[in-house]
């Protein structure tokens, strides 16, 4: 081979391995269900965007490709009509995902480690909340005897922990996989905690610490750093509760000056989560506008402590200028980081708290005709 030709192949194979990490495939054949079309839904801390779709042909197949796929394995969706088939992709990867009757039971994935075994975790965990949705069914069922409520109580308490075990038991097996985050943040019905509140802190610690030596870019590892700063947090709540009688924040505002939560003792308060980046919440913040303008000089005035869920500080600070949001904007450029999401336990944007003039917290995520009705009684 001359040094032209050597020149021409080395050049080539240059570029195929550029495009091919580049992007990433997911084909497949789901066969034995009504299902036509599948979509690709990418999933994010804060949320859940649809990003391609194809249809199934007449046997079942289909193909999509994505091109500037993530450098490192992250987590999307795919959609088959209401169920959901969690992936975890990354650049070059081919996958494959098939199923042959109930998609969510019969399903694999070939051609990717980190979906493999988030397979492995998740067909198992989801059949068995299946399971305990069932017998908390039959266990509501009237005219059953005292003897079936005591044999289906059991039964419930046992397949609970049973569940349980096997995801704490794979969480510390995996624990160095993306695989092993999503396991962490899958809670049983009817749950909030993975074990027991913040003492949860030990497992994601132990995610987070492997985690970094495999995927020390990733994203979800910032994440996963952030959750237990808030938790962190929380186990020190009781020295932070201002003496209103909730949990005081102290963040900065625009021009960088702290203002505390407390501060606003003897108002109403709507402690309102929102993000500039996100730009999800300008509709909600003109729709505020007004209604803090009707009762800002109220009998009881009222004012809106607003937390931005930012990382861009001139992003943020434009939000606030160009739409003039006239209360109280603070923010401590953590985004999912913060330690106020953590404090307050907020799981998704937007939120908000309503704290009446007492400091107790007498509404939860009101907004519009709800939120003025509310403050109608609060300001008199």
């Amino acid at each position: 081979m001359n040094r032209l030709t050597y020149a021409l192949a080395l050049l080539t194979a240059i570029v195929f391995t550029s495009c091919r990490s580049s992007s990433m495939k997911i084909s497949g054949r789901f066969a034995g269900t009504e299902l036509q079309k599948v979509y690709l839904e990418k999933v994010t801390p804060l949320s859940q965007t649809l990003i391609d779709s194809a249809v199934l042909d007449c046997e079942g197949n289909y193909s999509m490709k994505i091109g500037q796929a993530p450098q490192t394995p992250s987590l999307y969706n795919l959609v088959c009509n209401t169920e959901r088939i969690p992936l975890l992709i990354g650049r070059g990867d081919n996958l494959k995902v098939c199923a042959v009757g109930n998609i969510l039971r019969n399903y694999t994935v070939e051609n990717s480690e980190e979906s493999e075994l988030l397979r492995r975790f998740y067909q198992p965990f989801i059949i068995g909340a299946q399971n305990l949705r069932k017998i908390a069914t039959q266990y509501g069922e009237e005219h059953l005897s005292v003897e079936a409520h005591k044999a289906l109580g059991k039964e419930y308490t046992a397949e609970y922990y049973r569940i349980r075990r096997e995801q704490l038991r794979f969480i510390i097996a995996n624990k160095g996989t993306l695989a092993a985050v999503y396991a962490l943040n899958q809670r049983l019905p009817g749950d909030r905690f993975l074990v027991n509140g913040d003492n949860d802190v030990i497992y994601y610690r132990e995610v987070a610490d492997a985690l970094q030596e495999k995927y020390p870019e990733s994203p979800y590892l910032q994440s996963l750093r952030g959750e237990i700063e808030r938790m962190d947090a929380r186990l020190n709540l009781q020295s932070r509760i201002s003496e209103a009688g909730f949990p005081d924040l102290e963040l900065n505002d625009i021009f960088g000056k702290k203002v505390t939560l407390s501060s606003l003792k003897g108002k109403v308060i709507l402690l309102d989560f929102w993000s500039a980046e996100l730009g999800s919440s300008n509709v909600l913040n003109n729709e505020l506008k007004e209604i803090y303008q009707k009762y800002h000089t109220a009998a009881t005035p009222f004012e809106v402590y607003q937390v931005a869920i930012d990382t861009k500080k001139a992003l943020w600070i434009s939000a606030v200028q160009d739409q003039q949001l006239p209360w109280i904007s603070v923010s401590d450029l953590q985004g999912t980081r913060s330690s106020a999401m953590g404090i307050y336990n907020v799981r998704s944007l937007p939120a908000n708290f309503l704290i009446n003039k007492e400091g107790d917290v007498v509404g939860k995520n009101l907004y519009g005709r709800s939120l003025d009705e509310r403050l109608k009684e609060l300001t008199r």
